[in-house]
C-alpha cells in the first residue's frame, strides 16, 4: 500500500541478474502508474516508459519537446507504484554530453531500473520515421562516457541505443554498436531493424544484451517471444501497446456514447469497478485507515 515494497537497488539487481538468464524478457510500456501495477499483476517481470508514451500523453509529438525533469517526475510517479524494475527511454540525453550526465543521475533519484540514450541528433524523431539523423559517433560516445561517469549505482543499467542502420546501413550501426559497448554501455538496442537476418547480424557482432524493439506498425516485422529468444535477444520491448489498445477503446467508446446517448452497450468492454478496487490495493487502505483511526494508547501510557 502507498508505495513499492522494494528498493530501486533490489529493482537493479533484479533487472541485470534477469539478463543474465538464458530466456528472453518481456517488456511492456506503461501508460501510467496504473497500468505499471496492471503489468505486474498479469505477470510481466519488467515494465518500460517510452518517450513517445510519456510526450502523448501530454498531448505533444515525439519529437525532443519534452524535458528530463518531466520524464523523471513521471517516472518517480510510476516506480512509485510497482516492484518491478522499470526501464526508460531517454532520448539522447536531452541536450550535450552534461545533460547526459544529469540525465542519468535524475533517473536513478526517481527509482528507475536503467535508461537508454540514443545517437540522434537533438531534437529527436521517433526511431521508426523518415527524416533522422545521428551524431558522429566520437559525439554518443562521448555521451554515453558522461553517463557512465555520472552513475552512481553501478546496478543502474545503461543502455545505448543506435538508429543508424536507418541512415548509414546495418554495418556502420554494428561498428557503432561495439564503440558504445567500448565506452561503457551495458546493453544495446538496435532501432529500426529490417527483418531476422538483420537481428541475426546483430547478435553474432555484439556480446552483451540485446533489446528488439517490437513497436507497431514500423520498420521492423513484428517477430514473436520464440523466434526473438531463437535468435538470442535477451529484452522484446512492447512500448507504445498498450496506449494504442487504451486510445483505440476510448474512440470506440466516445463514438458510441454519441452514436447511442447511453454507455450500456460499453459496459461489457469495461473494467469493472471491483476490480479497479482490487488492482488499488483499495481494501489495504481502508483497514489501514480504521486502524489509524481506531488506535488508542494503552492504558498507563
Amino acid at each position: 500500500m502507498l508505495h513499492t515494497r522494494t528498493t530501486p537497488a533490489e529493482r537493479r539487481r533484479a533487472l541485470r541478474g534477469r539478463l543474465e538468464e538464458d530466456r528472453l524478457l518481456m517488456m511492456p510500456g506503461a501508460l501510467n502508474p496504473l497500468s505499471v501495477r496492471l503489468i505486474q499483476d498479469t505477470g510481466f517481470e519488467a515494465a518500460y516508459l517510452s518517450g513517445a508514451v510519456l510526450a502523448a500523453d501530454l498531448g505533444l509529438p515525439d519529437i525532443g519537446l519534452t524535458t528530463s525533469t518531466e520524464i523523471a517526475a513521471r517516472a518517480q510517479q510510476t516506480t512509485r507504484a510497482t516492484d518491478l524494475p522499470v526501464l526508460i527511454d531517454a532520448d539522447t540525453g536531452f541536450g550535450e554530453p552534461m545533460n547526459a550526465a544529469r540525465t542519468v543521475q535524475l533517473m536513478e533519484d526517481a527509482g528507475l531500473a536503467g535508461l537508454h540514450l540514443e545517437d540522434q541528433v537533438n531534437p529527436k524523431r521517433c526511431g521508426h520515421l523518415d527524416g533522422k539523423s545521428v551524431v558522429a559517433r566520437e559525439e554518443m560516445t562521448r555521451r554515453i562516457r558522461a553517463a557512465v561517469d555520472a552513475r552512481r549505482d553501478p546496478g543502474f543499467l545503461l543502455m545505448a541505443r543506435t538508429d543508424a542502420r536507418a541512415i548509414e546501413g546495418l554495418d556502420a550501426a554494428i561498428d557503432r554498436a561495439k564503440a558504445y559497448v567500448d565506452a561503457g554501455a551495458d546493453a544495446i538496442f538496435p532501432e529500426a531493424l529490417a527483418n531476422e537476418r538483420e537481428f541475426e547480424a546483430f547478435r553474432a557482432a555484439v556480446d552483451v544484451p540485446l533489446l528488439a524493439n517490437m513497436t507497431e506498425f514500423g520498420k521492423s516485422r513484428l517477430l514473436d517471444a520464440r523466434t526473438l529468444q531463437n535468435l538470442g535477444y535477451d529484452i522484446a520491448l512492447y512500448p507504445v501497446t498498450l496506449l494504442r489498445l487504451a486510445m483505440g477503446a476510448v474512440e470506440d467508446g466516445l463514438r458510441t456514447l454519441a452514436a447511442e446517448g447511453t454507455q450500456e452497450s460499453l459496459l461489457p468492454r469495461m473494467q469493472t469497478r471491483s476490480r479497479l478496487y482490487e488492482l488499488l490495493g483499495y481494501a489495504d487502505y481502508s483497514a489501514f485507515d480504521s486502524a489509524v483511526h481506531d488506535f488508542t494508547l494503552p492504558p498507563g501510557a
